[in-house]
Formats: structure tokens, sequence, C-alpha cells
């Protein structure tokens, strides 16, 4: 891929001074939040700055440190384990419980976090389930949010609240990364040096144009939270949901559909727009086909046992689902059904979140992803210098025994591709 890096009855009033003492104190909460993670300093030169703090960013920082490169500067806006943690908690993971684990003891830093922090903890939960059984991804982002907390100072992780607007390529063989903080210590952007610049920035959920209008976009986020939903939707009036697409994110917002049609939103009703069948992961000796596309977990088995052709007419998901197969003509499909949907949710994929500004030589670097060494090469081929990146955003291409080439997404895939990836990481 190519891309250009760029009317309510009143109450009485608290006292004004109740007011600005609540005032003062959410003020307060704000100011110790960011100086806990205030500790860029501009004269530092640091061994490599990470962007992003979602798995992915997590990962990068055990990986560096297990190859002794420090200090780190750590940046984002949040520091809270990524979309992971702020969207998916509701969630149940298409993961077994054995796969966080081998993120969790992937690299010897993380196991260093995991025994400091006292227990029980997010880890030691993870460790009592069925490591052979999937979990929610709560669970899973309560192990994110405590690596985070764990890789510290002490460690050689200097954190810092804010974003990365951009970076140059400076002629002494080093990244100039501005970042700008809501720090009251950094009023204006910053810049720090580093040898290296790792891109952890993520990915949304993305949608296409349809040829209807006047429908309300519920949203896929919001969609695949339960409680959220249930607020987004009237339980009362007579809704009709069009949920476009047949991955593990879109099965589940037809489950959550079900739930919530079958019992306090009795008049909800869902067409579901899908252009091919169901596909699964499926176990093979030592390898799973369709790892990172096909169904797995419970979501998996409630498709199997409520949505396939010889078994949906009779299911009672029949009484509040219909499919419709946008096999042959999709725009056709659309324009004929989408008309008596009131609400829409896309689950065609994601996009990535956008990137810093990358320049060299004084001109806005072009690049390309290298998803094998997860590096770049710029318009002419050439490597760029210390330049990397990881996540949902940036995966690693696999080929499975028989061929069948994917994306690999998740946290133990994550980590397997960066432990492979990182002790090449160079900026010369």
């Amino acid at each position: 891929m190519v891309l250009i890096i760029r009317a309510t009855p009143m109450r009485a009033l608290p006292s004004r001074r109740v007011m600005l003492c609540a005032a003062n104190a959410m003020v307060e909460t704000k100011i110790a939040g960011l100086r806990r993670f205030s500790q860029m300093k501009s004269d530092t030169k640091y061994e490599a700055v990470v962007v992003g703090a979602g798995p992915a960013g997590i990962a990068v920082v055990g990986n560096l440190l297990e190859q002794n490169k420090s200090p780190i500067l750590w940046v984002d806006h949040e520091l809270k384990a990524g979309r992971l943690n702020k969207y998916y908690r509701e969630v149940p993971s298409n993961t077994k419980v054995k796969r966080f684990i081998s993120y969790a003891e992937g690299v010897k830093p993380f196991v260093e976090v995991a025994k400091e922090i006292p227990t029980p903890n997010a880890y030691t939960h993870l460790k009592s389930l069925d490591q052979e059984d999937t979990c929610h991804i709560a669970q899973a982002a309560d192990l994110c949010l405590m690596l985070t907390k764990g890789l510290d100072e002490s460690k050689g992780v200097h954190k810092q609240l804010g974003d990365v607007s951009g970076a140059t390529w400076s002629s002494s063989n080093s990244w100039n990364v501005t970042i700008n903080s809501p720090d009251e210590k950094f009023p204006g952007p910053t810049t720090v040096s580093a040898d290296l610049l790792v891109l952890c920035t993520g990915a949304s959920p993305t949608t296409r144009p349809l040829p209807v209008d006047n429908l309300i976009d519920i949203g896929l986020d919001p969609a695949l939270n339960p409680p959220l939903l249930a607020k987004i939707l009237s339980s009362k009036e007579a809704q009709t949901v069009g949920v476009i697409g047949a991955s593990h994110s879109a099965i589940l917002v037809l489950r959550n559909l079900h739930n919530l049609a079958s019992s306090s939103h009795p008049n909800l009703q869902a067409l579901w727009f899908t252009r091919h069948p169901l596909r699964y992961a499926e176990e093979r000796d030592g390898w799973i086909l369709r790892d990172n596309t096909g169904l797995k977990g419970a979501v998996a088995t409630w498709a199997k046992e409520n949505l396939e052709e010889d078994v949906m007419p009779s299911s009672d998901v029949s009484k509040y689902i219909k499919k419709i197969s946008t096999h042959t003509d999709e725009e056709a499909a659309y324009r004929r059904h989408l008309p008596s949907c009131t609400h829409i949710v896309q689950a065609v994929g994601f996009k990535q979140d956008k990137v810093p500004l990358l320049e060299r030589n004084g001109e806005e670097l072009q690049v390309k992803y290298n998803n094998r060494t997860a590096g770049f090469a710029d318009k002419k081929g050439e490597n760029v210098k210390g330049l990397y990146a990881a996540g949902i955003a940036w995966p690693e291409q696999v080929t499975d025994p028989e061929g069948n080439v994917e994306l690999a997404v998740g946290l133990a895939k994550f980590m397997n591709y960066l432990k492979r990836v990182t002790p090449e990481w160079t900026a010369k």
C-alpha cells in the first residue's frame, strides 16, 4: 500500500461555592493525571519514540526494552490501551485465553511487570481461566492497562500525553519528532530527537457510500456495546436496522439486535445484507484455516445455530432478522431494501487513523509499508531509516500452508510479529 503520510422538573441549584470546589477538584484531577505522564524532555535523545498505546504500541515498547533500547518516549492522547479498552470491553473475544497469556509472557519486561503488580491482577485472572476457552475483551483490555502502568520510568519508558503531529528525518541520522501536549508545561509544540520512530496509530471502522439517504448511522462501535445500543434504539417505536457485512463484528451486531428484539425492544427488526456465506475458522494440524477472517468462539456457535440456511427459518432469530443476499447485484439490493430501514450499521472493515506528517530533506515522504519487516520504503524503493510500524493499521502479511494470504491482527499475532522483526530495527 502506498500512502502519503499526513422538560425536566427544576431542582435547587448547588451553591456557587460547591460548584467552584467541584470544578477545582476536576481541574486538579486533570492536572495530576497530566503530571503522572509528563516526563518528556526536549534535551534528551531517545532511542525510540513510540506513537500509540493500544495493544501493538504496548508490545512495541516491551520488545524495544527486550532489545535494550531505552530511553523510550511513549506518546498517546490517553495511554489507556487504545480502542480495545475504550470501545470493545463489552465484546466477546474470538481468541482463546492462552493467546492472551502468550502475549503477556512474550517478553521479559512484561513478565517482570506481572510479578511486580500485587495479586490478584489482570494477568493472574487470565491464568485462572480455562486456557482453551474464550473470554471477554474486557479481560484482555485489563491486561493491557496493567502492562501500560507497569512499563514506567524505572524501566526506561517515559510516557507523554499528547499527539505526534509530524516528524522530520535529520542530517544527524535521527528523527526530530513534534509533539503537541495538553500539559501546561508544554504550551506549544515540543520537538524531541530519536533514533527510531514507531507508528502504532491504529484504525477505526470505515463506511461506504450507500444509495439511500436519511438512514441513522449507529456506527459499529456503539452497535458492539449492548447497553449503549439499547439506549440508542427506541424500546417502543418500530425500527429496522440494516446490518451490512458477515464478519465477526457483523455477527456480533446481529446477536446484540436479536437479544434486544426478543426482550426489551419488541418492535425492533433487522435486515442483514451479506455478499457471501458465513466463513468459519477451522482447526488444522498445528494451524488454523481462516485464522484472521473466519468466525470463532461463541459467535461462531451462535451463527451456526441461528443464521445458516438450513436452520435460520426455524430459529427464533428469523422472527426479527431477515437475510438479504447482495451477491448478484449489491447496489440493487440496497436500493430495494434499505428504504425500509430506519438505522444502519456497516461492519465492512477498518481504515487507518491519522498518521503524523513525515518529511525528509524538506519534502513530504511518500512511503510504502513492508508487512514482512515492519519497515518502510520511499518512492524509489529505498528503505526509510529508523521508521517502523505495527498494529491493526500496519499488520503482518501471512500465508497459511494452503497458500491463503491474510493480514494477522490480534494481540498474540502482534507479539509474534514484533519478536521476529524488532531485533533488526535500526536507524542506520
